[in-house]
Parts: structure tokens; C-alpha cells; sequence
């Protein structure tokens, strides 16, 4: 991925939200307590923390498919317990290097990938997702949006929206990006990457808070609420600005095995794999 060129203004915009905290976070709830969803300024408007014995089908759907999301991917996505389930109040995607066959075929590999498509869609928003991500060669965990409509045409003249992706191989840094532009192949993306310190527990070792917030014209990441990347410009071949991110986007969580950006697993890599998120929360701008 391209890391984005600051401007000096949005350098400046930038450096406003380091030092306004206008962004801080909610922290986890004391052990026993209830947690603490207010967040002074934004108001919340879907959330799930999990607390049920089993995914919650109102909120959640499974993909199930072995086509390789277009990326040469090596996972069968499933909806089997055994790849998805809630345990400890979190939801857990395992992913297992195991022989499946389903109609798409037989893969060495299986997962799970959940999205909210028409049972949570928005337009602008802050998203805060509470995780703890998987590592090793040929690990893809994401957490992203895609379009609900796709007003302006295929991929990604309707856009695409990454919260958090990581590369096994790379357990240590994450990553943000748009993707915009023209149907495949006169797509282009934008992003940029945070590294935690070395002193600091890797994504891996412990939970990591994932943050996005998006309006009409600008796009703030956040890891642990400190704020790493803003973007103010991008475009579709199909409409004016803001299009395409002036329309409904649905949240997905899902662990990917291989493909063209992480590679493959080698003999390094250990299975089962899991992505463990301890809450998912959509926020609205609060009216004055």
C-alpha cells in the first residue's frame, strides 16, 4: 500500500486533533462494571459487545464462499461454529488449516467473514472496534467497509473504506486506506500505516482499539486513540466530490488465509488463528 502525502494544511488539521483529544476513546469496562459507551460529542447508534452465547443473526450475516475475494485468497469462508463463535463475551474468527470442500471446490484452509449489509448501514460515523488480531506468514485480518448500494458502479467506483488490515508477517503495524477511483482496473487507493512501539504488546499479545470517524468531506484513523492518518480527497470517475463515500457503507470482520498482499503460509505459520473483537460501536454526530 502507498503511505498518503501530508499537506501542510492537513498536517496542520492533523496536529489540531492531537492536541483538541477531541477523539479520545472509551476504555474496556472494569471487570464486573458496565460498560462506558458515551463518548462526549458523538452519539451511539448500533453497537454489539457480544455478551450472548451465540452470534447475533440480527446484527450479523455470514459470506460463505471459496472464491478467494478476488485476491487469491486461500480460505473456504464458512458459517460453522468452528470458524465463528462467541466465547467470553467476544466474538471469535477462527481461521483452521483443515481440508473443506464446498460448491466453490475443496481449500486447504477455512475462516469466517461477517458483515452487517441491511442490518447496520451508514452514512458518516465513528466506528470503534475493540480487537485482538491473529499473526503469522499469510494472516490478512481486516475490518472494513464496503457499499450497501453501490450507487456509482463496481469496484471501487463506489469505494472502499479499511478500518484495520494487518499482515501476519507484520504483527506490529496496521494499516488504513480508501480505495476509489474507476471500476477494476482504474481503481487507485490511498493510506497510510501505524506501528506500535517495540515496547508495547503487538496486536497480537493484546487488545488494540481501531477507530474511524467520517464525514461529509474527511476521514480520521486512530489506533489506541491516538490519531495517525487524515484524508480530505479522493474521487469516482461516475460523480462529483464527495462521491463515492456520500452514501451507505456495512461494516465486515473477517480473517483472510494468503492471497496477493500478505503471501502465502509457510512452515512458520502456526494454526487455528484468531481474531478476537470484544466490541463493535457506530456512532453518529451528536445534534447540538
Amino acid at each position: 500500500m502507498k503511505r498518503a502525502q501530508l499537506s501542510i494544511p492537513i498536517m496542520l488539521i492533523f496536529l489540531f486533533y492531537l492536541w483538541s483529544g477531541c477523539s479520545k476513546n472509551p476504555q474496556k469496562p472494569d471487570e464486573g462494571g458496565e460498560p462506558n459507551l458515551d463518548i462526549p460529542g458523538w452519539e451511539l447508534v448500533w453497537h454489539d459487545e457480544f455478551n450472548s452465547t451465540t452470534i447475533d443473526l440480527s446484527k450479523w450475516e455470514h459470506e460463505v464462499n471459496g472464491w478467494g475475494g478476488g485476491n487469491n485468497e486461500l480460505q473456504y469462508y464458512t458459517a460453522r461454529p468452528v470458524n465463528s463463535f462467541i466465547q467470553d463475551g467476544k466474538l471469535i474468527i477462527q481461521a483452521l488449516k483443515e481440508t473443506y470442500t464446498g460448491p466453490d471446490g475443496t481449500r486447504q484452509y477455512t475462516s469466517a467473514r461477517l458483515r452487517t449489509l441491511n442490518k447496520g448501514d451508514w452514512l458518516y460515523g465513528r466506528f470503534d472496534i475493540l480487537a485482538r488480531l491473529p499473526e503469522g506468514q499469510g494472516l490478512w485480518p481486516a475490518i472494513w467497509l464496503l457499499p450497501t448500494d453501490w450507487v456509482y458502479g463496481g469496484w471501487a467506483a463506489s469505494g472502499e473504506i479499511d478500518i484495520m488490515e494487518l499482515l501476519g508477517h507484520q504483527p506490529r503495524t496496521v494499516y488504513g486506506t480508501l480505495h476509489y477511483g474507476g471500476e477494476f482496473p482504474a481503481n487507485v487507493h490511498t493510506g497510510s500505516s501505524f506501528t506500535l512501539a517495540n515496547s508495547e504488546p503487538s496486536f497480537s499479545e493484546d487488545f488494540h482499539l481501531f477507530t474511524l470517524e467520517w464525514d461529509t468531506t474527511e476521514f480520521r484513523w486512530y489506533v489506541d486513540g491516538t490519531l495517525y492518518q487524515i484524508q480530505t480527497e479522493w474521487y469516482t470517475t461516475n460523480a462529483p466530490y464527495p462521491a463515492p463515500f456520500d452514501q451507505r457503507f456495512h461494516m465486515i470482520l473477517n480473517v483472510a488465509v494468503g492471497g496477493n498482499w500478505p503471501g502465502n503460509p509457510d512452515s512458520t505459520t502456526l494454526f487455528p488463528q484468531t481474531m478476537e473483537v470484544e466490541y463493535v460501536r457506530v456512532y453518529k454526530k451528536a445534534e447540538n
